[in-house]
């Protein structure tokens, strides 16, 4: 088999496939790049031969293979997107790729020329340049909100080395997908897995009794949690947060992900206020400041932040950095 083969015997392969159409520019990159947990992250492969990734399905796990067509089988930006699926949840996995790939993410109302005119130029020049970005919406509420309460009032290296020892250590390898399937690649645990983890297994994650404890909590009644995922993100916010230890940021980074929200915006985040403070006035500012000046695009919020990262604008770092701890030690 020659290189030149190698996709089309690997598509061949699969237990299932299908071929996603945007309805104009899109990137697989720029679009499901928000949802790694770092480069390390054990349930995502960005290749040159497309983006893997493995998760839990209600019919059981799939490793699932999405390529832009006719870009050469890489995740870069192109024309339709080909999904290929093994493993039991195959079917189930396919089913909800087009609300992964942001096919509910509308940005018409976004671009219309009243509303763009009244967009920072930054902001502006950001969409003119990243026409083919979406917000993804996994619908996957477990997948989503335990690597984020990890992130609760950590560092991100802190977070992510815990995620990834948590994962290696009581997640499943990804359904084979043939000798093409990234090394390593891991299913995340099932919630009866999560809730039998043992404390001591936590603590060697560098993972403190506060957030697993909410760990806990919010996946003791892991269908209704599911649940969520089918009501309006702001709402399933709302709920989100009557699970004590879960609050605005938690559920707004969560609802981001889950519904591609384009209005959740992460209040009490260590960096995002200041950021969005001097990107757009020069200056840092706390949450009330960064809400005031995000509230003439109220129901686009998220996107204008995403289009403020994508912009390339760097704030200045000064002053004290957070402390990386290491509750292992203890």
């Amino acid at each position: 088999m020659t290189i030149a083969d190698a996709p089309a015997r690997l598509a061949a392969a699969a237990d299932a496939s299908l071929r996603w159409h945007p309805d104009g520019p899109y990137s697989l990159r720029q679009t499901l790049g928000t949802l790694l947990r770092g480069t390390g992250d054990p349930s995502f492969s960005f290749r040159t031969d497309g983006l893997w990734s493995a998760f839990t399905t209600p019919d059981g796990p799939v490793t699932l293979r999405l390529t832009n067509a006719g870009a050469d089988g890489g995740a870069g930006g192109g024309g339709a997107v080909d999904a290929q699926a093994w493993g039991p949840g195959a079917a189930a996995g396919l089913a909800g790729v087009p609300r992964l790939l942001g096919a509910g993410d509308d940005w018409t109302a976004f671009d219309e020329p009243a509303f763009h005119a009244t967009l920072p130029r930054m902001v502006r020049e950001a969409r003119r340049r990243n026409p083919a970005v979406r917000l993804p919406s996994t619908g996957r509420m477990v997948d989503c909100l335990v690597p984020t309460i990890l992130e609760q009032k950590v560092t991100v290296i802190e977070a992510r080395r815990g995620y990834r020892y948590l994962m290696y250590r009581f997640g499943a390898a990804a359904p084979a997908a043939g000798a093409a399937a990234p090394e390593g690649l891991r299913v995340q645990p099932t919630p009866e897995q999560w809730l039998r983890i043992p404390s001591w297994e936590w603590h060697q994650a560098g993972v403190g009794p506060q957030r697993s404890a909410t760990v806990m909590r919010a996946l003791q009644s892991a269908v209704a949690l599911e649940r969520l995922s089918a009501l309006p993100a702001l709402e399933a916010a709302e709920k989100l947060r009557v699970i004590p230890g879960i609050g605005v940021w938690t559920a707004a980074e969560v609802v981001q992900r889950t519904h591609g929200c384009p209005d959740s915006i992460a209040v009490g985040d260590y960096h995002l206020a200041a950021y969005v403070g001097a990107a757009l006035t020069g200056r840092r500012t706390d949450d009330a400041g960064m809400l005031a000046l995000l509230e003439p695009w109220a129901g686009h919020r998220q996107r204008v932040v995403r289009m403020l990262y994508l912009s390339g604008f760097r704030k200045p770092t000064y002053g004290p950095r957070m402390t990386i701890q290491d509750h292992r030690r203890h």
